[in-house]
């Protein structure tokens, strides 16, 4: 469950940080920060920028460097304190991560990215009952254009605790507001075959094939499911596809040492 969270939530946390950076913001070098303030403010924005693109990538110590000089520059630019506790995040630096979740909160109180990612840091500190109240305020602000991700989350976040009650709950509210969303159907699919309501699992699965591409994850439960129902051809198929396309993958291997059936 600690691979689905960091999965499903962990990494869509910066996507709101900040617009794509432009050529120009690729560039390794600093922004300078000799400039009137004005310009100092927008060099805070490309920093910030460069930042959550490092992190992005994976090159969090680049990430700190880029988004560190952008605090220096505006040290209450909202987007930089989010995408900075994101880094620290990533780098079990759970004290300064929080500090800055707070902060951002602070200078942006109705930013509903800002209650959703915070939330799911809380989550991943397992203070699951904070995480869900930021989950619901996301969700519940007029201006927030995704509230199903704030649902989904709460739902991962309830799945991680075993309510699988509460996660359906949110996973059903989420796919009500957006039907087509990839990450609620998955979810909602593997719930519903940790319950063994396999046919229920079976068409949510379907559901997200047509909307999502194939994972190890998703074949990887398709196998499972079919041979759960009994159609051990539609569970090689899947078997293979997983052992095909995902050779690597942990479902790959779990599904090499699982027993034939």
């Amino acid at each position: 469950m600690t691979r689905v969270l960091i999965s499903a939530l962990l990494l869509v946390m910066i996507s709101a940080c900040s617009s794509t950076p432009d050529r120009q913001s690729q560039s390794p070098s600093l922004i300078p920060d000799s400039r009137p303030e004005a310009d100092l403010n927008e060099a805070a924005k490309l920093n910030t920028e460069l930042g959550v693109a490092y992190a992005r990538n994976g090159d969090f110590d680049v990430a700190l460097e880029k988004l560190l000089r952008a605090l220096e520059q505006n040290k209450n630019y909202a987007p930089a304190h989010q995408a900075i506790a994101f880094v620290y995040q990533q780098r079990r630096d759970t004290e300064n991560a929080e500090r800055h979740f707070k902060r951002a909160l602070q200078l942006s109180p109705g930013d509903p990215n800002t209650r959703n990612n915070f939330g799911v840091f809380l989550c991943g500190q397992n203070r699951h009952a904070e995480a869900e109240k930021l989950f619901m305020q996301a969700a519940a602000t007029p201006s927030y254009t995704e509230p199903e991700k704030a649902h989904t989350n709460a739902g991962v976040c309830a799945r991680s605790i075993q309510d699988l009650g509460k996660a359906e709950v949110h996973f059903r509210e989420a796919l009500r507001l957006k039907p087509d969303s990839a990450e609620a159907l998955r979810q909602l699919a593997s719930l519903l075959y940790e319950r063994r309501d396999y046919p229920r699992a079976k068409a949510f699965l379907q559901r997200y094939e047509k909307m999502g591409p194939p994972t190890a994850a998703t074949l990887w439960l398709g196998a499972k499911l079919e041979s759960a129902l009994g159609d051990q051809r539609a569970a090689a198929v899947y078997a293979r596809r997983l052992k095909t396309d995902f050779p690597d993958s942990e479902e790959s291997v779990s599904l090499s040492s699982r027993p034939a059936s």
